[in-house]
């Protein structure tokens, strides 16, 4: 047990050191590329390093990545993921996709990991304010008419037991409105990467993300958003 406290201790200690690492990368580079990267498109990609050295210097987790075939960074998409952890942010970032996250609110207010999104410009989310939610929209709409794709959480929140919700429909109203392909994404194993109730790492967390095949829009009417999320939400339960 003592080995795997002084293990954690380290775990815990590197990664928080490596978080705030990149804040204050993350902050000179808005300062310097505030001119010409409106989209913080570089600020962004420093959370690239960031989670390969969080999951390399982590000893329990184990992550296997799979389908980036299926990404072409020439093209814009609505990407929708599956949610069980607060580790599938560092896991997603293996995509190396430029993207916003569509985030709530308070996730914007944690030390550091909070303004390391508000600095890459990320989409804030307000629960149960529905102005929040029509501003989000418009915002994503926004990002996507400039050639940035979008990540959501379409279950609003993560599992508890790792049996996917029932999908919201904006992310594929959305991706039907601005006529780009829905990417869905497969995030698997979280759920166990994080320990709950304390601070020890204490068993090994195989976890997974897959890349699935885009689901092209351009044939769907605004009448069609229902299919095209349980087309979304069946190839993800099947992944």
């Amino acid at each position: 047990m003592i080995k795997k406290k002084l293990l954690s201790f380290f775990i815990w200690t590197i990664s928080t050191v490596l978080t705030v690492i990149l804040y204050f990368t993350m902050l000179l580079l808005t300062v310097i590329t505030f001119p010409f990267d409106k989209a913080r498109r570089l600020v962004h990609a420093q959370c690239f390093w960031w989670s390969d050295l969080v999951i390399a210097l982590n000893p329990y987790w184990c992550l296997t990545v799979t389908g980036l075939e299926h990404i072409d960074k020439k093209r814009t998409y609505v990407i929708v993921a599956n949610h069980q952890s607060l580790a599938d942010i560092v896991v997603a970032y293996q995509t190396k996709m430029q993207f916003k996250w569509v985030a709530k609110e308070s996730l914007f207010r944690v030390p550091f990991i909070g303004w390391c999104l508000s600095l890459a410009k990320h989409i804030k989310l307000e629960r149960g304010n529905f102005s929040s939610i029509k501003k989000i929209y418009r915002e994503a709409a926004g990002w996507l008419r400039g050639g940035m794709s979008v990540l959501f959480f379409p279950e609003g929140t993560r599992s508890e037991t790792g049996e996917m919700k029932e999908f919201q429909n904006g992310a594929f109203k959305l991706a039907i409105k601005e006529k780009v392909p829905v990417l869905p994404i497969s995030i698997g194993g979280t759920g166990n990467a994080i320990p709950k109730g304390s601070w020890i790492f204490s068993v090994k967390s195989p976890a997974s993300l897959k890349v699935l095949p885009a689901i092209e829009t351009s044939d769907f009417t605004m009448a069609d958003f229902a299919r095209l999320r349980d087309m979304a939400h069946q190839a993800l339960e099947k992944a």
